[in-house]
């Protein structure tokens, strides 16, 4: 479970983190919505880029969490996510890549992995779910965003086995966490979505529950998808932070509109 920790204060705003006991050769958090300079509904802290917020604000709230972690802003890695099972490696040779090129190889990706210390990978969200994985024995970490169409693609169990593939990541090994994220009572969906699901091999009785509407449980979905995979359930941390009911808090997209911040969900290797 997260571990909420207030910064020390100072005359600059500092994001206020969530962070994840995986282990301590890793920083793992989730932001919240306080500690930063965005206004409105993108107050007070986001660093999507894709969502409409000050591009000013943005750069300055980079630079808040650069310093919280000790790490260059352009060291705080976030793909432009477009909802389908996209997973990106980052090797060590990515940062000193021109912008135009950065942009392009993150472009129209969910997921990230990488084995280069001190830099954070992260992905973002705003009642989608959030997904941080980490290998203890090689080192190696991933972050993935769960939205509904992403997890009807199955994208985190792509992502475990891209870590196979990239750094020999023995699945009954990695530790997880998932994160805030919409709840099963908020995410009401109509019968289209519920068939997507169904037909995509979920047991359906265990992941959704029929009310006025459909209700899913995405986190359960991707809890599952991590045990298929392989991960020991014991290993897996769920966040029980409904980002629609905690909207004051958390971003949520259906509380706030889509013209708002985002969650920034990441993983760092030390």
């Amino acid at each position: 479970m997260p571990v909420n920790l207030m910064p020390t204060p100072c005359l600059m705003p500092q994001p206020i983190l969530s962070f994840y006991n995986l282990s301590q050769s890793v920083t793992a958090f989730s932001t919240t919505r306080h500690g930063g300079f965005s206004q409105g509904a993108y107050g007070e802290f986001n660093i999507n880029r894709y969502c409409g917020d000050d591009e000013e604000c943005v750069n300055r709230n980079l630079e808040a969490l650069g310093r919280t972690l000790g790490i260059s802003p352009n060291a705080i890695i976030m793909p432009h996510q477009t909802h389908g099972n996209e997973v990106r490696q980052i090797a060590k040779d990515f940062l000193p890549l021109p912008e135009t090129v950065k942009s392009m190889v993150l472009e129209g990706v969910d997921a990230l992995i990488t084995d280069v210390r001190n830099i954070c990978i992260g992905v973002s969200t705003a009642d989608c779910i959030p997904i941080i994985i980490y290998d203890p024995e090689h080192n190696a970490s991933a972050a993935v965003h769960a939205g509904w169409r992403s997890t009807v693609q199955l994208i985190v169990q792509k992502a475990v086995s891209a870590m196979h593939i990239a750094y020999g990541s023995h699945p009954d090994k990695l530790l997880a966490a998932i994160g805030p994220g919409i709840s099963l009572d908020a995410f009401e969906v109509g019968d289209e979505v519920y068939d997507e699901f169904s037909a995509a091999g979920f047991d359906m009785g265990a992941i959704s529950l029929r009310k006025e509407k459909w209700h899913i449980d995405l986190k359960e979905c991707n809890r599952r998808q991590l045990v298929l995979s392989g991960l020991q359930p014991e290993n897996i941390t769920v966040s029980p932070v409904c980002t629609f009911s905690s909207s004051s808090d958390y971003f949520s997209a259906r509380r706030l509109g889509t013209a708002s911040g985002r969650i920034y969900t990441g993983i760092m290797l030390k």
